[in-house]
């Protein structure tokens, strides 16, 4: 007869798979619309690209959450998520390691409802409202190619690098 494991058995072998098994990164990231349309880039003080508001989940954090967080934090800007959009599974990049984005839908805003001088400097530059075709000259390639499969989809996609995903 097998023996169960105690407490302290259980929480040392977790340890052990925390330390060995992958971790993959997780994004959140939101489309925030004007009235006519356009989508919220953020100009980044520490990268050439622009790119969507939000940003790094913390451990134990929610994507939902960290999406509301950080565009709170950096753009003084209160917004509740609404659908999700796509998972984007992206290789590694630039020296990271590989990562999932959570993309979603942030409804309409006014311009107005930003002030600059609410933006976080050390991350925020500054925010631009732009066409998602004009998008593409600010953003990473990965960006731009998740804004056109992914900005109007009707129902949440998988992609891997913003191209959709596997079917079967």
């Amino acid at each position: 007869m097998a023996r169960s494991e105690t407490e302290s058995e259980r929480l040392k072998r977790i340890a052990i798979l925390n330390a060995r098994l992958p971790r993959t990164r997780a994004i959140a990231q939101g489309v925030l619309r004007d009235p006519k349309g356009r989508v919220l880039l953020c100009e980044l003080s520490y990268k050439r690209e622009w790119d969507l508001p939000g940003g790094v989940v913390d451990p134990g954090e929610s994507p939902a959450t960290c999406v509301e967080r950080e565009i709170f934090e950096e753009l003084g800007l209160s917004v509740t998520v609404g659908r999700l959009l796509a998972v984007n599974w992206l290789p590694p990049w630039r020296g990271w390691d590989d990562a999932l984005l959570y993309l979603f839908d942030l409804g309409v805003h006014h311009a107005g409802e930003l002030d600059p001088a609410l933006y976080l400097r050390r991350e925020i530059a500054g925010a631009h409202w732009r066409s998602i075709a004009d998008a593409a000259a600010h953003v990473a390639p990965y960006t731009a190619r998740m804004l056109e499969v992914a900005a109007d989809a009707e129902h949440p996609l998988y992609l891997e690098n913003s191209e959709p995903g596997r079917t079967r």
